[in-house]
């Protein structure tokens, strides 16, 4: 079975950092102690409201890192500018309100087709990968392979809000979700609400090829440090996609 990558969100880094002005917390220093911690590739969300990841710190991690950059963004005619003008490893269209206090939901591949479309063929054109994040939903998929995405991240915000049966449930549609997407020939990632507790069940499936995981492992660095926390969610997941094996 392939390794299961990590794709570290360094977002509420900067979080913190602006709940006061100034320089620090660095989110660049976070992304270069993630990879010397296990991560695979960064991810940052610079939000249209710029709430936590500013144009500066997109900047910085363009020139400044080593890993693959994965930039979230809004399906708008700004982020699209930005994504072009970086030219990113890796570009995940999400959706995105300016009330909202994360993303809500996977992004309406369906309904945004045309918008949609001409970003993705811009955004391969460019040289960047693309990805939409997306409910796990036959539709949605089968929107996104029409739409030329080469990859889907699943959102896992339902099954980690839940618990009991109604977690197994949510598991089990992520199981058929990512079977399915490898069957369209899409590459499947996941992420969104992720922690120690709940990561080991998504990471022996045996399609999802990356996690992408943030604001527990920024809350976990408070009390362990941000290297111990990637540390362990990696040792969890690596132990989890061996165990599959057996």
């Amino acid at each position: 079975m392939t390794k299961l990558r990590l794709g570290v969100n360094i977002d509420h880094v900067a979080t913190i950092r602006n709940a006061r002005g100034g320089a620090f917390p660095d989110p660049v220093r976070a992304a270069k102690l993630a990879a010397m911690a296990g991560a695979d590739g960064i991810t940052a969300h610079l939000r249209e409201d710029r709430r936590h990841i500013s144009d500066a710190d997109v900047e910085r991690l363009t020139h400044e890192l080593d890993l693959p950059l994965n930039l979230e963004m809004a399906a708008t005619p700004e982020m699209l500018a930005i994504a072009l003008r970086h030219r990113p490893h890796a570009a995940c269209i999400v959706p995105e309100k300016r009330e909202e206090r994360t993303t809500e939901g996977g992004i309406d591949t369906v309904g945004l087709r045309g918008r949609l479309g001409p970003m993705v063929r811009a955004l391969r054109e460019n040289g960047t990968r693309v990805s939409l994040f997306v409910e796990p939903d036959r539709r949605h998929l089968d929107a996104a392979k029409a739409l030329g995405a080469p990859v889907v991240e699943l959102h896992t915000g339902a099954y980690c809000d839940s618990h009991g049966g109604q977690r197994q449930r949510h598991l089990e549609t992520i199981r058929e979700a990512a079977a399915y997407g490898a069957e369209l020939g899409l590459e499947v990632h996941a992420g969104h609400g992720l922690s120690y507790e709940t990561v080991a069940p998504i990471a022996t499936i045996p399609q999802i090829r990356e996690l992408n995981i943030g604001h527990f492992l920024i809350g976990e660095a408070i009390f362990v440090g941000l290297q111990e926390a990637i540390r362990r969610m990696r040792q969890l997941m690596d132990e989890a996609r061996g165990g599959a094996q057996l």
